[in-house]
């Protein structure tokens, strides 16, 4: 029982520094010291080094000799390998949902959609993002296919931490319009439709990534 009360410790730990990550309170560049994440957080100290060391392997956190650890740089020309990455994981992953979610997934991921839409509409960046990543819980969940899921979240939250860093090049209007189509794939149970959708998000995410890059 220990054993299953740490583990949902540390990732309490992992999901609060992420969030600090991703929306630019921990910047790229900024000193991360255990003991303070472990008070800002409220958490103990070993659940805190336990999800830092997650967040070193997929490249949030750099473990720099005699300068400790630092949040990752955004570095622009790795971020366009990482959306080619992407875009084979998000079709595999519409296809398995759109087999494999049940009525109530179905639902689920529509009303996020929606959710996202309306978000875009008043401009309310975190009301969107947070629908996004409700939207991409269930997607997961609903595709059943756990070493996609496992192999996707890291390119996401950096995904996640771009748009947070860049949103004034963004338009979120036009990715909630390509979020919507997706889910309507997905719950209308339409495989191939699904496949078309993702990568058109991914082409959408792509043109951003570009406007950053050649501003």
């Amino acid at each position: 029982m220990k054993r299953k009360a740490k583990r949902r410790t540390a990732d309490i730990a992992y999901d609060a520094i992420e969030a600090m990550i991703s929306t630019l309170q921990l910047a790229p560049g900024t000193l991360v010291v255990e003991g303070e994440i472990a008070e800002s957080t409220g958490l103990g100290r070993t659940p805190v080094r336990e999800a830092l060391l997650r967040m070193i392997s997929i490249g949030l956190i750099d473990q720099q000799p005699r300068r400790g650890l630092l949040v990752s740089n955004i570095n622009l020309a790795d971020y366009l390998d990482l959306l080619q990455t992407r875009r084979a994981l998000e079709a595999l992953l519409a296809c398995a949902a759109t087999r494999r979610a049940t009525s109530a997934q179905r639902r689920e991921i529509l009303r996020c959609a929606e959710t996202m839409v309306a978000a875009a509409a008043h401009e309310h960046l975190d009301d969107y993002m947070k629908a996004d990543q409700e939207l991409d819980n269930v997607v997961h969940a609903a595709s059943q296919n756990r070493s996609a899921v496992k192999a996707v979240v890291p390119l996401v939250v950096q995904c996640r931490r771009f748009w947070y860093a860049y949103q004034h090049e963004g338009d979120i209007q036009e990715g909630a319009r390509a979020h919507m189509a997706l889910a309507h794939a997905i719950a209308g149970g339409d495989e191939a439709a699904a496949v078309v959708a993702a990568n058109r998000l991914l082409d959408y995410l792509e043109q951003f990534a570009r406007r950053v890059i050649d501003r």
